[in-house]
C-alpha cells in the first residue's frame, strides 16, 4: 500500500544547490516510488555550530510503496553516494536526507522517529513544507500554519540563486 511521505533535504557543502538537485533525482529514481512535488529551495543559517556555511534546505513529497524502513535504507544509501561524512553533530555535511512524515503514522524505533521529532522547531522544514502542503496536520504536533506562527527563533536566510519549483 502506497504512502504518502515528506522528506526533508538540506546541504551546505559541495555545491548545495547541486547536492539537493542530485538528491531530488534519486529520490525520483527509487524503486516503487514516485517524487509528486517539492518545495523551493530556502537558505538557512546553520542550527548547530556557526563556523560553518549557511545551508540550503527543501522539503519533497513523495508516494512509495517502500516501508519506513526500507526508506531510510534508502535515503542512507544516497547520502553515501553523494559523498556525506557525519563530522559532527549538527555539523557541516554535503547532503542530509530526513524522513518528516510517513503518511499518518507515528514510528517509534531506536533507528527511526517519525513524525521528525525536531521538525516542529525549525522553519527550514516548516516554511517549505506549508509551500506544498498547506494546512497540513503533523500528528501530536499540530496544523503546519500554527507551528510557524509559534516559532521563537528563524534560520531562514534570502538566496539570491534561482529557484525552481517542480511538481510531477
Amino acid at each position: 500500500m502506497s504512502e504518502r511521505v515528506y522528506i526533508g533535504l538540506g546541504s551546505n557543502l559541495d555545491h548545495p544547490e547541486r547536492q539537493l538537485s542530485e538528491a531530488l533525482q534519486a529520490l525520483a529514481a527509487l524503486p516503487a516510488t514516485r517524487l509528486l512535488q517539492q518545495s523551493h529551495f530556502y537558505a538557512s543559517k546553520p542550527q548547530g555550530p556557526q563556523d560553518q556555511p549557511d545551508f540550503m534546505n527543501a522539503v519533497c513529497l513523495l508516494e512509495t510503496d517502500l516501508s519506513a524502513h526500507a526508506l531510510l535504507q534508502a535515503l542512507q544509501q544516497i547520502e553515501q553516494s553523494q559523498g556525506r561524512v557525519k563530522k559532527r553533530h549538527w555539523g557541516e555535511r554535503c547532503i542530509d536526507l530526513d524522513i518528516l512524515l510517513y503518511g499518518d503514522q507515528s514510528i517509534q524505533t531506536p533507528e527511526l522517529t517519525v513524525p521528525h521529532k525536531e521538525m516542529a522547531t525549525r522553519d527550514f522544514v516548516l516554511l517549505p513544507l506549508a509551500e506544498i502542503s498547506p494546512g497540513r496536520v503533523i500528528p501530536g504536533m499540530g496544523r503546519v500554519e500554527t507551528l510557524i506562527a509559534q516559532l521563537e527563533q528563524t534560520f531562514v536566510v534570502p538566496w539570491v540563486a534561482s529557484n525552481s519549483n517542480h511538481t510531477a
